[in-house]
Order: C-alpha cells, then sequence, then structure tokens
C-alpha cells in the first residue's frame, strides 16, 4: 500500500511542488462523476482532473470545443462531493480564457465559486499571459496547458505530436518558462517529445504532468474511461489500460438480461 493511499491529509499545490522536490511522482486521473471520483480518491490518487475531456467521453462529442462553462461546472461540482483527499483540478473550456482577462476572470470565478474546485487549467502560452496573470492574481491557482492543445484542434488540424522541430520546441520552453513566471502552479505536457518534456520538467522548479510526454515529467494524467478499459476505439501509443470494464460490463449487462428474460430476476429473496 502506497503511503498516499494511508495518507489522508488533503493535497494542496504546495505538496504538489514538495512532491518534484523530493522526486515523488505525481498521479493523476480524471474523472467527471461522483461515484468514480469517490473510488479513485479513496484509492489515493492524488490530482483529480475534471477534463473538458467529457466533452467526447461524457457527451460524444467528436472534439473538445462543444463543451460549455454550465456543463463544466455540472461535472466538476460532481466530482468535489466524491473528493476528501485528492486535489481537483477543472477545465476552463474552449472560449473561456482567450484574449480578454477581465472576461477570463470573471469565468474562473465562476468555475471556482459554483464547483468547489481547488484549481483551474488553461490553455495556451504567451498569448494568454494577462489573462493568466489576471486570474492567479485575483488568487485562483492555475494549471497551464501546453504542447498539443485540443481546444486549438481546428488551427493544427492535427492531433500529431507538437515540439518536434526546433522553433516550435523553443517556443514551448519559452512558454513554459513564461507560465512559471506568472505564477502557475504546475504545467501539463500533452503528446511532445520525451526528451523535451524531460528537459522542461528539469529546467522549470514548478511541476510537470504528462499525457503522451514520456517518462520525465513529474507526474502523469490519463482519462479514466481510457484506462479502466472502458473504452476500445482509443488506442494511442502512450495508453496502457489497467483494466477490461467494457467486456465485464458487456458481460454483465447480458447476464441481467438473460435473468429477466428467463423470469430468474428477481426471485423470491429479491421480492418483498
Amino acid at each position: 500500500m502506497s503511503i498516499h493511499t494511508e495518507n489522508k491529509k488533503k493535497v494542496t499545490t504546495l505538496q504538489l511542488t514538495k512532491m518534484k522536490q523530493d522526486r515523488e511522482k505525481i498521479s493523476v486521473l480524471t474523472a467527471y462523476d461522483f461515484t468514480m471520483a469517490q473510488i479513485i480518491d479513496n484509492a489515493g490518487i492524488d490530482v483529480i482532473l475534471v477534463g473538458d475531456s467529457a466533452s467526447n467521453t461524457m457527451v460524444g462529442n467528436a472534439t473538445t470545443l462543444f463543451i460549455t462553462i454550465e456543463q463544466m461546472i455540472f461535472y466538476a461540482k460532481s466530482v468535489v462531493n466524491g473528493t476528501k483527499r485528492a486535489l481537483v483540478i477543472v477545465d476552463m473550456p474552449f472560449g473561456t480564457c482567450s484574449g480578454d482577462p477581465m472576461r477570463s476572470l470573471e469565468a474562473a470565478i465562476k468555475m471556482m465559486r459554483e464547483t468547489g474546485a481547488d484549481a483551474i487549467k488553461v490553455e495556451g502560452g504567451s498569448e494568454i499571459k494577462d489573462d493568466v496573470k489576471k486570474i492567479i492574481d485575483a488568487g485562483i491557482p492555475v494549471m497551464a496547458h501546453l504542447g498539443l492543445m485540443p481546444q486549438s484542434i481546428n488551427k493544427y488540424g492535427t492531433y500529431a505530436i507538437r515540439g518536434k522541430d526546433e522553433k516550435e520546441a523553443e517556443k514551448l520552453m519559452q512558454d513554459c518558462l513564461l507560465m512559471e513566471e506568472l505564477g502557475a502552479f504546475g504545467i501539463l505536457l500533452e503528446k511532445i517529445p520525451a526528451k523535451l518534456a524531460t528537459e522542461i520538467s528539469e529546467k522549470i522548479k514548478i511541476p510537470t504532468i504528462g499525457i503522451g510526454a514520456g517518462s520525465g515529467t513529474d507526474g502523469q494524467v490519463l482519462v479514466i474511461q481510457d484506462v479502466m478499459g472502458m473504452n476500445k476505439e482509443f488506442s494511442p501509443k502512450f495508453l496502457r489500460r489497467y483494466a477490461d470494464l467494457h467486456t465485464i460490463m458487456t458481460e454483465a449487462t447480458q447476464h441481467y438480461i438473460s435473468d429477466v428474460k428467463a423470469q430468474k430476476f428477481p426471485n423470491e429473496n429479491e421480492s418483498y
């Protein structure tokens, strides 16, 4: 049993920094509802990310662009209600942090006030530096998201690895340094070369969380439905499945259907 499973103290942004200093890796999973949050929180996860990936996994949209702040608040509040120990970070959805600092601050305040989350995550670098500064100056903890940024998929036109060429890698490094300077407590690095992710993690003092960024980051994050094998259609190189709930749930559902059809459920002991 890990020390964090036994330690019931609330995880804070300060604790994540200490974990980086102590070279203790940070475990992060997404969650979007009370039950899942309660399970992984009790298991000892360090951080729960209420990602805008809810647009894909919970709603069935093709991209993250369609989810609204109201929907994110609903999912985040559900997760907060199921969490006692883990730090809860919630994504600011597309359009809520995009170059208008006052509007971004209002959206961030709304998110924090109506969900009870511990922090927010925003996608972008120098382009939104004024927004990030405004939010952090107001006392709201911010995690930056750099590398592949799904909210910019229409700009990229692809989900391919970012930071492979020298110019893009240098901008990514500078954006990470900038976010640290502005006061971000951490940076999520998505789908970038492992060597670059390691260099960034060694250069900045705040924690880095990787997804498809190799083992040199200070922590790792995956989507809960992918980790648990609930989604068999998504199989990127960086994904490791730790269960096969798709098969388990399919077989359980078929067993239930069979029992209902054969009048085996409910039996006498299951009736009043």
